[in-house]
C-alpha cells in the first residue's frame, strides 16, 4: 500500500518540529538493521533523509550520487554493509547523536 501524501507531509512536518523524533527515526533504523528488517530500516532511513537533510546533501556528504542514494533506500533497493553504514554515520553526525548498541 502506498503511502499517501498527507502521511508524509505529516511525518515530514513532525521531524522538522521535533528532534526526538528525528533521534527516534534513526535509532529505530538501526535496531531494524539488526534484526533483519532491512526494508523497514530503508523506509525509516528514507523518511529521515525527506524531512530533513535532504538527497543533493547527504550526496555531498558520502561522496554518492544522489539517484544512488535514492535507489538504495529504496523499495528495491539493496545497500552493500559498507554503503549503508556510511549513511547511518553521515545521518547521525548531520543529527548530532551517538548510537550504542546494547545487549538485553
Amino acid at each position: 500500500m502506498a503511502l499517501t501524501r498527507d502521511f508524509k507531509e505529516t511525518v515530514q512536518a513532525r521531524a522538522q518540529a521535533d528532534p526526538a523524533f528525528r533521534v527516534g527515526l534513526l535509532t529505530e533504523a538501526a535496531e531494524c538493521l539488526l534484526t533483519d528488517e532491512v526494508d523497514v530500516a530503508k523506509t525509516l532511513l528514507r523518511d529521515y533523509v525527506n524531512a530533513t537533510i535532504g538527497f543533493q546533501a547527504l550526496a555531498v556528504l558520502t561522496g554518492k550520487k544522489p539517484a544512488s542514494l535514492m535507489r538504495m533506500l529504496g523499495d528495491k533497493g539493496n545497500p552493500s554493509l559498507e554503503n549503508i553504514a556510511k549513511v547511518i554515520d553521515t545521518l547521525r553526525r548531520h543529527e548530532g547523536v551517538e548510537l550504542h548498541v546494547s545487549a538485553a
